[in-house]
């Protein structure tokens, strides 16, 4: 269902909520859905994103100590 609703469509609802709420309002539910939305992606982290991530840092941090010596 969500995905035939076009740009035109939630730009409507969009404005709806900001009169109805307020604008402000709208922002900080925005903003929670947001930060919602980065904790889960952050506690969802698959083996292979974990080691993909230890492996940047390593590199990283190797890098840094060859500069330095």
């Amino acid at each position: 269902m969500l995905g035939s609703l076009g740009w035109q469509e939630l730009l409507i609802v969009l404005v709806i909520l900001a009169l109805v709420l307020g604008a402000s309002r709208v922002a900080d539910l925005g903003g929670a859905l947001g930060r919602g939305i980065k904790e889960f992606r952050k506690e969802v982290k698959t083996p292979e994103d974990e080691a993909r991530d230890k492996t940047v840092v390593h590199s990283s941090e190797e890098s840094t100590t060859k500069k330095d010596a």
